[in-house]
Formats: structure tokens, sequence, C-alpha cells
């Protein structure tokens, strides 16, 4: 049986790979198609209104989100996690251990992995960017230190929880809130931090912002 699970696994593995490979490469793979085109009988125009546009003509009449919500400073999916402020840089590192909640099973109804099995999920997969964890005031650190492919996270501090729409705007620059259950599963305790995969472990690199370029954002 267990013969049977290691092939399954690995069966369902290549076949993961196989259709990501499909999904982000298809121009590898196959040629790019030619086809002669042609008319027989008789054609009219097109009469039915463009699809995209009839969508957004239609958004554009809805009241705005903060006529049906309320201003965003209020949706708690726009707040972020809190963090104490860094006060010496310092280096540690953090397996992100998984316990499954459920049992996984095989379509013949076999348990592959069941009920409270724990792994490490960087076994499999690789964070392909880091995390650059900061409060609003260490912005312009934040900014400095990112690489392109980074992931710039906002954590709340003494000024409360910034508005990542409005940041994003400012800095022209996607940013996010950081999620409270981020912080639980890296074990976050303050800001700033840098956050990358090396090997099989996390690396929290914790940095004291230089006073000199903060407060880009307040």
């Amino acid at each position: 049986m267990t013969d049977d699970l290691g092939a399954t696994s690995r069966l369902a593995w290549i076949e993961a790979a196989g259709i990501a490979v499909l999904l982000l490469a298809p121009g590898l793979l196959v040629p790019p198609a030619q086809a002669a085109t042609s008319t027989i009988g008789r054609t009219w125009p097109i009469v039915e209104p463009d699809a995209l546009s009839e969508i957004e003509g239609r958004v554009a009449k809805l009241p705005p989100m903060a006529d049906r919500f309320g201003p965003r400073s209020g949706w708690t999916a726009m707040h972020s996690a809190a963090l104490g402020i860094t006060r010496r840089d310092a280096t540690r590192s953090v397996v992100p251990f998984y316990t499954l909640a459920d049992d996984i099973r095989l379509p013949d109804g076999r348990t592959l992995y069941p009920k409270g099995f724990t792994f490490n999920p960087l076994t499999y997969v690789r964070l392909p960017q880091r995390l650059v964890i900061v409060h609003a005031a260490d912005l312009s650190w934040a900014l400095a230190e990112a690489r392109p492919t980074d992931w710039i996270l906002l954590a709340a501090g003494v000024a409360g929880s910034p508005d990542p729409i409005a940041v994003s705007q400012k800095i022209g620059r996607p940013v996010f809130i950081l999620e409270d259950a981020v912080k639980r599963r890296l074990g976050l305790t303050v800001a700033p931090v840098i956050v990358a995969q090396v090997g099989q472990k996390l690396v929290l690199d914790e940095r004291v912002a230089p006073a000199a370029v903060k407060g880009i954002v307040r």
C-alpha cells in the first residue's frame, strides 16, 4: 500500500507540474498555428454590444463603495496586524510547519495523508519573492531596500493601520496589509523585517530603519 501511495503521490506531482508548464509556457510547447480564413455564404455585422464595455457601463452606474460600505477606514479587511518597532538588528529563522486539519484521500477512498499530519511546505515549494514588512513611517526605507519582485506589507503601529490603497496610489507601487494569519505563521513581532526563504526555512532579518529615511508616509 505504501508503494501504491508513493506512486500515486509522485504521479500527482508530475501531473501538476505538467499542467503548470502547459499553462505558463504554451508557446514553448506548441508552435503557433497557421490558418487561412475564408467566407462561405452571407455575412452580417455584429450588432451585440461589447461584453466588456457593457460590464464597465453597468459598474459605472453603481454607487461608490463608500456609499454602500462606509469609508475604507472602517473596513476590517483593510486593517493590518500590529507589530512592535525593531530596536536592534537581529536575524533568526522559522520553519513554517503546517498540520492538516482533515484527511486527504485518494479518489478510491484510501487515505493519502491523515488528519494531524505535519509537514514543512518549503520542502515542496519555493517562495519566489521576499516579504518586506514595515510600518508606514518606514516606507521610504522599504522602497530603498525592496527589489522589484518583493512584496511590501504594511504593519499597524502606534499611528494605527494605514490605508494600503492610498499608500499604493501615493508611491506608484502595490503594497499590502500584514494579515494576522501571516503574523502568526511567521512568528513576527517587530518591523521593519525582511523575510526570505533559505533552503527549507524562512530567515527573518530584523532591521532598524535609519532615522534619516523615515517619514515618507505617515
